[in-house]
């Protein structure tokens, strides 16, 4: 694919998410920054969120993964559902009753000020590195496809991928966001049908045998029953579950979107309809997969050492012009879907939790600007540097990370959910990072201490538990009105 082309699909997708961002941002203010005035249609909410929990790492990891442990990512995604259900029967009215518009402020209602900052600076802690994972994938199919042609290094690339990002999110922020998410999540759906029926129509198959060829695939096995695997199927999708209702149902990033819905009953119907595309959706994604390592083995091409690799070598030189174009535009759409969200959750909360900016004097626009800038600055450098680093497949490494920094925030809204126990506030922090560190020390040990068990996803759980021993811990007495 010449460079000339690819500049010009990404300059022509880049227009539309302008035009989009120019007729949705105007007369915007803070609240349409972070809430969109509440008026968001729930339907337009439940399609636009399928693109960015997709996100670039669904879309290249996910197939590359199958030839690895083969469909039981899907085990997973069968905990997703049941957690997005916990979503919608348990949070959703939660939030709406508290008219929040960053969720962590219910833990300065439920514990105090000192939890609130705790609860806080995890999501930015957990956001930003998972975000930056996520447009990694995406600058680095971008330097394959365009930049690596002109000599222009890969820091260069991240610089204008994310440049362009913060161009058409600081002005309407959430507001852009519901509606630009609209359109990202057609381009990605269309990317992996498109990419589908070009290689059913390489391989020269009916209609008829692709369902054959796929479930008939060793690599389209299911279930693990190992219990000493990472992969089992009880931690795959307990993990599933409790993963859902951190890295989404407590993520400012997700909850956003839902909190501008016109009611809490869009809102649930949002998750509800959201949740079953979404689950279709990653059965595509796994049925792509076997598809791209059949064709591979079929024609002689060496499989890539690292599994991310397989579908943008095959997209961009294998299966032609329009499957290319496809796969370009459905990264991009996955990137940015999901980047733009956290750069705009990120502001959201850092202006909210931490500056509580509608109670400064000042200009608040020019505040939320700064900020909005000073996390497009940070994202640029924790891609850099993750990219010097990396050495796993990308799916992994987001879930892995997400167990040991999100445990905390589940174990936080569990005890307040769960239990009326006060808390000693200004020590919650101090065990928010001691269950991290805990949480650590026992997965890279695991293996030796407990007979070979490794843990997987369900790292979160252990996490999530430390921390509510420690809450425990803090348990502080009501005092006696006499």
């Amino acid at each position: 694919m010449s460079p000339i082309l690819v500049f010009s699909i990404i300059a022509g997708y880049f227009a539309m998410l302008m035009a989009i961002s120019y007729f949705t941002s105007r007369k915007a203010d803070n609240a349409t920054y972070f809430t969109a005035n509440r008026q968001s249609p729930w339907f337009l909410v439940a399609y636009g969120m399928v693109g960015a929990t997709l996100s670039g790492v669904t879309f290249i990891s996910v197939p590359g993964e199958v030839g690895n442990s083969n469909w039981t990512y899907l085990q997973f995604v069968m905990g997703n559902l049941v957690g997005y259900a916990v979503i919608a029967l348990v949070l959703i009215p939660l939030f709406y009753k508290l008219r929040l518009i960053s969720i962590y402020e219910y833990l300065k209602d439920r514990f105090g000020q000192k939890s609130y900052y705790a609860g806080a600076s995890f999501f930015l802690i957990s956001q930003t590195i998972g975000a930056s994972f996520r447009l990694f994938l995406a600058a680095l199919v971008l330097q394959i496809a365009f930049f690596d042609a002109f000599g222009i290094p890969f820091w260069v690339t991240v610089l204008i991928t994310i440049g362009l990002i913060w161009l058409y999110t600081f002005r309407g922020g959430i507001k852009t966001i519901v509606w630009t998410d609209t359109l990202q999540t057609t381009f990605l759906l269309l990317a992996v049908l498109i990419s589908i029926f070009v290689i059913v129509d390489h391989m020269e198959l009916e209609a008829t045998q692709v369902f054959s060829v796929v479930s008939e695939s060793s690599m389209s096995d299911v279930f693990d029953w190992d219990w000493r695997s990472n992969s089992n199927f009880f931690k795959s999708f307990l993990a599933g579950i409790f993963i859902t209702i951190a890295m989404n149902g407590l993520d400012q990033n997700v909850m956003q979107k839902n909190l501008t819905c016109k009611n809490q009953k869009d809102a649930q119907k949002n998750i509800f309809w959201f949740s079953i595309t979404f689950f279709i959706s990653t059965v595509l994604f796994l049925a792509l997969g076997v598809l791209l390592y059949k064709y591979a083995m079929d024609q002689g091409i060496a499989i890539p050492e690292r599994s991310d690799d397989l579908y943008p070598l095959l997209a961009l030189n294998e299966f032609g012009i329009l499957a290319g174009i496809v796969f370009l535009l459905g990264i991009i759409a996955a990137a940015f879907s999901s980047a733009d969200s956290a750069l705009t959750a990120l502001t959201t909360s850092f202006c909210v939790d931490i500056l509580d900016i509608e109670k400064r004097k000042g200009n608040q626009k020019r505040t939320r600007m700064l900020v909005h800038i000073g996390f497009t600055i940070l994202m640029f450098f924790v891609i850099v540097i993750f990219n010097a680093v990396n050495d796993s497949s990308v799916v992994s490494a987001v879930f892995k990370v997400a167990g040991f920094t999100y445990g905390p925030l589940l174990g936080l809204f569990a005890y307040g959910l769960l239990t009326s126990n006060p808390v000693k506030d200004k020590w919650v922090p101090l065990v928010c990072i001691i269950s991290p560190f805990i949480s650590v020390i026992l997965d890279w040990n695991s293996a030796q201490w407990f007979n070979g068990y490794q843990f997987g996803f369900e790292i979160l759980l252990v996490n999530a538990g430390i921390t509510m021993i420690g809450l425990f811990a803090l348990y502080r007495a009501r005092p006696i009105n006499i």
